[in-house]
């Protein structure tokens, strides 16, 4: 699994055995089964996950129950909650598997510990970072913007294998609409595409 991981690195900088070794030992490879929480909306996020294999997402419910999805993160996809993370402040954000899920847990001090001495590390982590500020940016704005159905096709372009992986409510969630909106969305697209 771990290899799996210095691949993902190496797609953009170099990594020796010996600095692979040194990340390792800050590393742990751990798997949820389905369904299983792993942080807790009000607990303190101590640790990023890398996913391996399997879908996490991340969640937040409100005070009448509706579950409002932030993020899923398939295979190759980082997840974590921020505010915990770097500010030590409670979760606003559930974690939690869609599907049994493998994952390299990445804890809060890792760049930190490990930047001096893998060239490039830091790079990628601010490269990382300042893509997850703009995918949260596009998210908000066609939250803001988009019409139901330019949301769903930006769904698929962005998550293209999870249209099959996770139930039509989590999608309608992800996408701030109610499933009976997403049907008729999905309905639209088909006749509009595949009429004789």
């Amino acid at each position: 699994m771990l290899e799996k991981f210095r691949a993902y690195l190496e797609k953009s900088i170099t990594i020796s055995d010996e600095q692979f070794e040194l990340i390792s030992k800050h590393l742990k490879i751990k798997t949820f089964e389905k369904n299983e929480l792993i942080l807790n909306q009000g607990d303190i996020c101590t640790r990023t996950y890398f996913v391996v294999e399997g879908l996490l997402r991340s969640y937040s419910i409100d005070s009448k129950g509706k579950v409002h999805i932030i993020q899923f993160a398939p295979e190759l996809w980082w997840i974590s909650e921020r505010n915990g993370l770097l500010f030590n402040e409670p979760a606003d954000f559930n974690i939690d598997a869609v599907e049994a899920t493998t994952a390299i847990i990445v804890p809060k001090d890792f760049f930190r510990d490990v930047i001096p001495h893998v060239e490039g590390l830091h790079d990628l982590n601010q490269i990382m970072l300042n893509n997850s500020i703009r995918f949260m940016q596009r998210r908000i704005n066609m939250l803001l913007s988009a019409t139901a159905e330019e949301r769903y096709l930006n769904f698929i372009k962005l998550y293209p294998n999870l249209t099959l992986r996770v139930p039509q409510w989590m999608i309608a969630s992800y996408l701030g609409i109610t499933p009976e909106s997403l049907s008729r969305v999905r309905k639209d697209l088909a006749h509009k595409h595949f009429r004789p």
